[in-house]
């Protein structure tokens, strides 16, 4: 099975491959929506450094941003996970399958070895 993705898949395992970024993510999926500062607190870095995690995590779909007055909230997209888990999952079924067969053939050698003896 050959299935086309999307640069989206690219910007998604682009963003995801940072910890901090993974970290937000983590952050935001037990939280919900939180403000920019609500985010930025548990991290050892300035307001620019996360603001530009942030930056990337839009671009690549990953989270949305909302405006209350000053204060700017982000919340999850599941789009683009959605996306990577069905390429990942795509992977896993092919080496479940492969590891299934693999361990038919050692089953039939070893019936053999035992008839044999």
């Amino acid at each position: 099975m050959v299935k086309h993705y999307s640069e989206q898949l690219d910007r998604t395992f682009f963003a995801l491959s940072d910890p901090t970024r993974r970290a937000i993510i983590g952050n935001l999926a037990a939280k919900g929506s939180c403000s920019v500062l609500e985010l930025a607190e548990p991290f050892d870095m300035s307001l620019p450094a996360i603001s530009k995690h942030l930056k990337l995590l839009e671009n690549a779909k990953l989270i949305e941003r909302t405006r209350q007055g000053r204060v700017h909230y982000l919340k999850l997209c599941a789009g683009p996970m959605s996306e990577a888990n069905d390429w990942l999952e795509a992977y896993r079924r092919f080496w479940n399958d492969r590891f299934d067969a693999l361990e038919d053939l050692l089953n039939s050698e070893g019936e053999e070895n035992d008839a044999i003896d």
